[in-house]
Formats: structure tokens, sequence, C-alpha cells
């Protein structure tokens, strides 16, 4: 029987699912803000699209979907980003509707930090050494036993929104002092340097089925405290790192319970032993350009995808698209002019061309990596000197 969705999201994204839910017969209701409403969503795709004025009341949020639901028969609940994974889960919880999603324990493994870095050891995954922000004495106790620099991260924030790097004991402190009640919603972790890849994946069944290994230009930290260009590539298939990574990512979501979707999983391979450490995963679809970027690499398009992966929950009817073997990379900045130009920009690999104000951005494929990587050099250096701009980092991101 045709299937109702109803996809929520809080930010700008997902037009390709949409699209793809309702080329595949579906019914489609989007669900969004009321600052959101104006973006320019797939409208055609949709039966109807409705706002509320945030997500956060969990209250306001269960009314709004009664009330639709009184005249409107929804079979699935999809959340389309990564701030909303938990309100799904906490809507399927209050419909009853856990056999087509994640309920809420299983979310916070793509969401909570500290769930996901409890999961990770419990089914024997490399995790830098950890403490939640509970108990002082426990604190302590990891300070002394581990070598600092150390990482204070909010527990349920996305990308590097949050995070302090701090170098002394005493930095730590204020730090926690600072966060007062809040503190239990962080927790501290060891720093390990190293470079940090992400694997973007799909699951069916349990298994992943899909994964593309990616390697960013500096770690996401650095870009987001010290300001810069943001870069991304398709990491080379035949190195040794793939299987590492691979392997690894299959492990977290298989071990997490992923089951039927798209992830975006981040690992960290550290400079001092070149072991693999989990870092972040998630249920969704990576931002920054990311699905275009897999798609011209690989033939996947995950929003697309990920639809019919939903579609075919329960089922053995999802067959992957057939695989291209080519490489991508993504670069993207902040950008001083509202609308920058971008016409000096000419190569014929560039595959797509960023439209959002006060940014600057590219897709690039090649059939070499070699190609990918000047590229992005290149242009990293050009937008570097003509047109990146530098705000302040956020403790939260902005919605």
């Amino acid at each position: 029987m045709p299937t109702t969705v109803l996809a929520l999201a809080s930010y700008y994204k997902g037009n390709r699912f949409l699209e793809r839910l309702a080329a595949e017969g579906c019914t489609v209701y989007l669900l969004t803000v009321e600052s959101a409403l104006k973006e320019e969503w797939a409208r055609h795709a949709c039966a109807d699209v409705f706002a509320v004025a945030n997500f956060l009341d969990r209250r306001a949020m269960t009314n709004a979907v009664a009330f639709l639901m009184r005249s409107r028969k929804i079979d699935r609940i999809v959340a389309l980003d990564d701030f909303d994974v938990e309100v799904g889960a906490n809507l399927r919880e209050h419909f009853r509707m856990t056999d087509t999603g994640h309920d809420e324990s299983t979310s916070r493994y793509f969401r909570d930090k500290l769930a996901m870095r409890a999961k990770a050891r419990e089914i024997g995954v490399r995790i830098p050494d950890f403490c939640p922000l509970f108990n002082h004495d426990d604190v302590r106790a990891f300070l002394a036993r581990v070598p600092g620099p150390w990482l204070v991260k909010p527990r349920s924030e996305a990308s590097a929104a949050g995070i302090r790097k701090l170098h002394t004991a005493d930095e730590v402190w204020k730090r926690i002092d600072e966060l007062g009640d809040d503190q239990s919603f962080c927790l501290i972790e060891q720093m390990v340097p190293g470079d940090l890849f992400h694997v973007d994946s799909l699951c069916v069944g349990g298994k992943v089925i899909f994964a593309e290994v990616n390697a960013y230009w500096r770690p996401l930290l650095d870009v987001y405290q010290g300001g810069g260009v943001y870069a991304t590539r398709t990491f080379p298939r035949d190195r040794p790192e793939v299987s590492m990574l691979t392997q690894a990512n299959a492990q977290v979501l298989e071990g997490f319970g992923l089951g039927w979707g798209a992830s975006h999983t981040e690992f960290m391979i550290a400079h001092a032993d070149k072991q693999c450490y989990f870092i972040e995963t998630s249920a969704r679809v990576g931002g920054a350009n990311t699905a275009e970027m897999v798609e011209h690499a690989t033939g996947v398009n995950l929003w697309s995808e990920w639809a019919k992966v939903e579609l075919c929950r329960g089922t053995s009817d999802y067959k992957l698209p057939p695989l291209k073997q080519r490489f991508a990379g993504v670069v993207v900045s902040l950008a001083r002019q509202e609308h920058p130009d971008t016409s000096g920009f000419t190569d014929t690999e560039i595959v797509y061309r960023m439209t959002l104000k006060n940014h600057i951005g590219f897709v690039v494929a090649a059939d070499t990596p070699a190609r990918v990587e000047e590229l992005l050099t290149r242009y990293m250096d050009r937008i570097a000197r003509d047109f990146n701009a530098v705000l302040p980092p956020a403790d939260t991101a902005a919605i």
C-alpha cells in the first residue's frame, strides 16, 4: 500500500529525499520551523508543508503532530537533520510507531555523545578516553590519569559547536564552573591529534551495504574555532586506511543498531599510534554538500537512496544503483560578500556551485584523486584570499 511519510526538518535540507518519496508514490508531509518556511523546499513533492515555532517544545510538537493526524493517516515519521533525530524518536514513542524507526533509547546512540561513547566501549570500539561531568571526584581522577589537552564537549550539539580545547586542570574547572547546572549535558575527552575522516553509509536490515570513506582537509574543530576554509574529499580507495575505517564503521553502525537508513560517522586516525578512534556518528546524511560529493564520486545520492531504504524497511526489496569509481571533493567557506561572484572559477570539473547567501562553495569531480586534490588546493587559496570571512565560534549551532 502507498505510504504516508511525515518528514521533520528544522533546517533546510533533504529535497532529494522528499522528491524520491513522491516519485515512489508516497504521500509526503513536511513539518519544518517558521524561520525555514520560506526556503526553496520541494513543495511539488509534498502534499502539504507545515511549520511550528521551533522543535524544542516536545509537548507542543506532539500536539501539532496529533492535530495533523486527526485528518491524515501517517505511517512513518522521518527526521532529516541531526537536531531532529530525538524529536522524531519521541514522536514515534508517543504514537507507538517504533517499529518504523528508532525508539528514544536507540536514538541517543546517534545524538548523545556520551551515549555513543558508552556504547562504543561496550561493543569494543576504540575511542578516546572520556569522562561524564557528573561527579567531580571522577573528573579529578580523569585529569590525573589522562594527559592533556582535553576537549569539553556538549553531548547533543552538532559538528564542533560548543567544544572547548583546554590545556590545564585550572582551565577545565573554570569551564565546569561556567557550565553551572548544565554540567551534566557535557563530557570531557582526551584530545587525540590525528587525521579526521568521515564514512558516509547506507544500512539495510542492520547491515552496512554502502560506505564511502572521505578525508577532511583539516579537523573540523580547527576550522570551526580558527576560521578558514572547509574541505573534504574522497579518500583513495586503494589505501590501507580504507579497510580499517570501513570495518570500524560497520562495527559502530551495526553495533549501535542503525538498522535502516543513512549515516555520517567520523573517525580519527591518530598521529601517535596510527590507530582508528571513533569520534561520533549520526542517523542522517552529512551536511556541507557531502551528498553531492558522494553522488558525483559513486553515483549514489544518499538522500534519494535513504528515501528508498525507508520504504523498503523490513523487506529485502532494496538494491543499490550501479556504482561509479570516480573521485570528488567539497570546498566551502563563509564569504564577505552576500552573493559572491564565482564566474572566475571555470574548471570543467566543477559539478555543483553553492548559492547560499554569504557562502562560497563548490563540488568538484574527476577521474583521479590527484586532480581533485589539485583543484581543492587551488580553490582554498583563492577563497581564503578573495572571499573568506570569519565569525567567532558559537557555543550552540544556530537553528
